[in-house]
């Protein structure tokens, strides 16, 4: 028996469902989860970014039961991907079945992000994890460098860092993620799951919006009182974060998710079928 945790992504989108499959990975693993993504590059993105130790890509949410088997584990975070006879199926197929948006919340941020550090930076920008039409590019364009990092996104274009590193003071690479999100005390940034992780660290994030691409569960911001803005270049985003900083509002504090009890439920059915598994495999 197995426990899988699946996140809906492609080859430019849903890492911001992959951080949070993620996080749940990391909260379990004592379960010795694997973490299902719809596409291979995000699996290797979280092995290789996110600390995960198990990763596939299986391309869609219903190929699902050629990697499992029946009666085995799942936790998935598929963005309305699957429909309510796939979920009914998923129920009589595995042992326990959690969905991320009624039994887990969409705010699961990575505990690692709740362990306090000094801040290192005022101000600092991570747009977000993809920016395939290059919007962002051409949001940054200016003559005059911004005196701001960048954090750099996993699927932006190779052949566009230079550009980049003419627009700002700094370009950090994706691996220094953690240690910005957490040390900037006034994160901008186009991601609710990356504001939500600045929140986490104690920090005060400011979230504008993309013109190319719907945002997940951007009703969050507004349950903890994230400030957001809508600009059209990055001139004008800088200052209208003065503003914003110069009054910045009471956010909500964010709790860290207690899995405990989900875990214990999967840990008590592993141990179970730990039991009862010889009898199965006996052959008369």
């Amino acid at each position: 028996m197995q426990l899988y945790i699946y996140a809906k992504s492609g080859h430019n989108f849903g890492l911001e469902n992959v951080r949070r499959a993620s996080a749940l990975c990391n909260m379990l693993q004592s379960c010795d989860p694997i973490l299902c993504t719809a596409d291979y590059r995000a699996a290797t993105f979280a092995k290789q970014e996110l600390g995960i130790s198990k990763g596939i890509g299986i391309d869609i949410i219903g190929n699902l039961p050629n990697v499992m088997q029946r009666g085995d584990m799942l936790i998935y975070d598929d963005s309305g991907e699957a429909s309510s006879t796939m979920q009914d199926h998923m129920k009589e197929f595995c042992t326990k079945l959690y969905k991320v948006g009624s039994d887990i919340p969409y705010e699961v941020i990575d505990p690692i992000f709740f362990e306090k550090t000094e801040s290192k930076y005022q101000q600092a920008i991570f747009f977000a994890d993809d920016d395939y039409d290059n919007w962002f590019l051409d949001f940054c364009k200016t003559d005059t460098p911004y005196n701001i990092p960048l954090v750099w996104g996993h699927y932006f274009f190779l052949g566009n860092e230079d550009k980049f590193n003419q627009y700002f003071t700094t370009v950090f690479e994706e691996d220094s993620y953690v240690d910005i999100i957490k040390e900037t005390k006034y994160l901008l940034t186009s991601s609710v799951h990356t504001a939500l992780e600045s929140l986490s660290s104690g920090n005060k994030p400011i979230f504008f919006k993309r013109a190319t691409k719907e945002n997940q569960n951007i009703d969050l911001l507004e349950k903890y009182n994230i400030p957001v803005v809508e600009v059209s270049n990055m001139a004008e985003l800088l200052e209208k974060s003065k503003e914003i900083i110069e009054k910045y509002p009471t956010l909500k504090e964010i709790q860290q998710f207690d899995i405990k009890q989900i875990e214990a439920e999967i840990s008590k059915t592993l141990k179970l079928f730990e039991k009862i598994s010889p009898s199965l495999d006996y052959k008369y």
